[in-house]
């Protein structure tokens, strides 16, 4: 009985089963195509593409109001217009006046 707990050979399955679980492990954590490491890459970039994508619905959602107004409000418009663009109406004359910062 105390040889075949000595056997070589058992010894040796129990080293290559270790060596084979260690492998597999490492294999599927790090090194496979659905391992555990990019698991974890695309849960980040998954965050970060909906932070995005919420993002630019407010931004969407702030654009489509000033296009409500603009659509809605004319003085909105010829304010726009003579504040950002320098227009004028024909009879008026338009002073610039700078600031020295």
């Amino acid at each position: 009985m105390k040889k075949e707990y000595f056997n070589s050979f058992r010894w040796k399955r129990s080293w290559l089963v270790i060596a084979l679980v260690l492998f597999t492990g490492t294999w599927f954590l790090f090194f496979d195509t659905y391992s555990l490491m990019t698991k974890i890459q695309l849960e980040r970039q998954k965050k970060e593409l909906i932070e995005r994508t919420e993002e630019y619905e407010k931004r969407a959602e702030e654009l489509d109001k000033k296009i409500e107004a603009l659509n809605s409000d004319p003085d909105l418009i010829e304010r726009i217009a003579r504040e950002d663009y320098g227009m004028r109406k024909p009879d008026e004359t338009v002073y610039k006046i700078q600031t020295i910062d």
